[in-house]
């Protein structure tokens, strides 16, 4: 199901920041760090458009959060927690293509500011760079033996030029800071095949099997649920609030066999089973492309602290190898994680949402993989092979979709989404997507590879290392099984004339040779 909505290690220096000190000289040593953040990182291709443009909108409660720590009459810069690495040479030189992704995937980002804004970086720069040109001349002359009155010559000079890079260095920091904010608006590129549009724009890639004919009236699985003893909506409202629910009797037992199946399905592909911390810093959430707060946020943030409720396991998932250089011969990394999910649903109302179909928690298994960029088209492939087989083993009627442009969150470079049929509900509903999400989580996670040969033509100077350079990874995400919708196809497409539901025979042996759910007597 899509997600719309402290750092550790060394290896990642340039993606570190704290607020910054009122003294200016902290603040030249800021800058110093900073001013290497957009030269180093290698230039995109764009012959090569499986490499990703890894850039997001960034949330300015770390920048608040940062000032509540300050005095309040403090007018110093305050930067960000972290910063994307961001290529604006890229952007710069590949601008037509850059508005138009931004144009197809219905984004906000002003283009025409960034370029704006790195131009002045640039120039400003330039100036910093001149000042500390004449102020390192004028201190090697001070180093010569001078007549008093051109020694005090000198002091004045190198004083003004001090104060004059002081000011600039401080308009530069805020510049720089301003830039990598609009910059991050940018969403990622996209597959060339995917198709332009919106949500109706979305092709068919592949039907499965065909719905199943009733001889019977059909009940959707609210009233299966009710009727069972399954499911109560009621006393969850009242306990919790809307959109909450009691899982009871067999149905807590389906849950239990939904997952454990799932887990042990997704194992026979290599992948490390996981269970996460649901509680994460807000940071994490906004490296992972989704926004902790605003008006139509999908997460819960935790009054008084910076952490959030996940909504998908992807994110404390993502947050493993932050900030880490991994070798090659570890890839791909594989993780199968459970964890329970909590989504605001903001914004979400109507039949189509109603009873498990849209629920603010739930228990979600998420796939995902960190590998080399030119494995990512292929990894997402196994992806969606993996979903197939567990979905087609459980007897659903489902259809692929390549979903359009403007229907892919920031982070997707190509989404996947699994639609099955749902009787009940008349219609079909998402079950799972799979994402290829490039380097652009990686780039703001810090996680990167080091290739086991260093690249053709790299030949190391004197007493320099001979490693090859550390790239990004590309990460991708799927669902393996979101629980409660999983719970509406397998109630909906199972349910007998009689009221009872059939278990599919790949989840019995989960639910102690339990095949059949019948009505509880009066």
């Amino acid at each position: 199901m899509g997600f719309q909505c402290c750092l550790g290690g060394t290896t990642l220096n340039a993606l570190k920041f704290a607020a910054i000190p009122s003294s200016s000289s902290s603040s030249r040593l800021v800058f110093r760090s900073l001013s290497k953040t957009f030269f180093l990182y290698p230039h995109y291709s764009p012959q090569r458009p499986s490499f990703s443009l890894p850039i997001r909108a960034f949330s300015t409660s770390t920048v608040q959060a940062t000032k509540a720590t300050q005095n309040p009459t403090d007018e110093k810069v305050v930067k960000p927690q972290w910063k994307a690495a961001i290529d604006f040479k890229w952007i710069r030189d590949n601008k037509d293509v850059v508005a138009v992704n931004i144009r197809n995937r219905n984004s906000n980002a002003n283009l025409e500011l960034v370029l704006h804004l790195y131009d002045k970086m640039l120039t400003l720069q330039k100036e910093v760079e001149r000042l500390r040109g004449e102020r390192n001349v004028v201190a090697n002359k001070m180093k010569g033996k001078l007549e008093p009155s051109e020694r005090q010559k000198l002091i004045e000079q190198g004083k003004n030029l001090k104060e004059e890079l002081l000011s600039l260095e401080e308009d530069l920091l805020k510049l720089t800071d301003d830039l990598q904010q609009e910059a991050q608006c940018i969403p990622n590129l996209t597959h060339p095949d995917v198709p332009i549009g919106g949500e109706d724009c979305a092709t068919i890639r592949k039907m499965v099997g065909s719905p199943r004919e009733f001889s019977f009236p059909v009940k959707d699985h609210q009233q299966l649920g009710k009727d069972l003893d399954l499911l109560d909506f009621d006393a969850a409202s009242v306990v919790s609030g809307s959109k909450f629910y009691y899982l009871k009797n067999e149905a807590v037992m389906l849950e239990m066999a939904l997952i454990n199946w799932t887990l042990s399905q997704v194992m026979k592909s290599g992948f490390t089973p996981l269970t996460t911390p649901e509680l994460v810093r807000s940071s994490v959430v906004e490296k992972c492309g989704f926004q902790p707060r605003g008006t139509n946020t999908q997460v819960y943030s935790i009054e008084g602290s910076d952490q959030c409720l996940i909504g998908t396991a992807e994110i404390p998932v993502g947050g493993i190898h932050m900030d880490s250089i991994i070798s090659e011969s570890l890839l791909p990394l594989k993780y199968v994680a459970f964890s329970h999910c909590f989504r605001t649903e903001a914004g979400a109302a109507g039949a189509a949402t109603r009873g498990l179909y849209r629920v603010h928690q739930f228990s979600k298994a998420e796939m995902f993989i960190i590998c080399r960029p030119d494995e990512s088209e292929k990894y997402l492939e196994e992806l969606i092979r993996i979903e197939e087989d567990m979905f087609s083993s459980l007897g659903l009627h489902y259809k692929i979709l390549d979903m359009a442009s403007g229907d892919l969150g920031a982070p997707a470079y190509r989404k996947y989404d699994i639609e099955a049929w749902m009787p009940g509900l008349e219609r079909f509903g998402e079950i799972s997507s799979a994402s290829n999400c490039t380097d652009y989580q990686s780039r703001r996670l810090g996680i990167r590879y080091r290739p086991s040969e260093p690249s053709a033509g790299n030949t190391p100077k004197k007493g320099k290392s001979n490693l090859a350079p550390p790239q990004f990874v590309h990460t991708l995400n799927a669902t393996a099984c979101a629980v409660p919708r999983m719970l509406v196809c397998l109630l909906e497409n199972y349910q007998q004339e009689d009221g009872s539901v059939i278990i599919p025979p790949p989840l019995r042996p989960f639910m102690g040779g339990l095949e059949l759910i019948t009505p509880k007597s009066r």
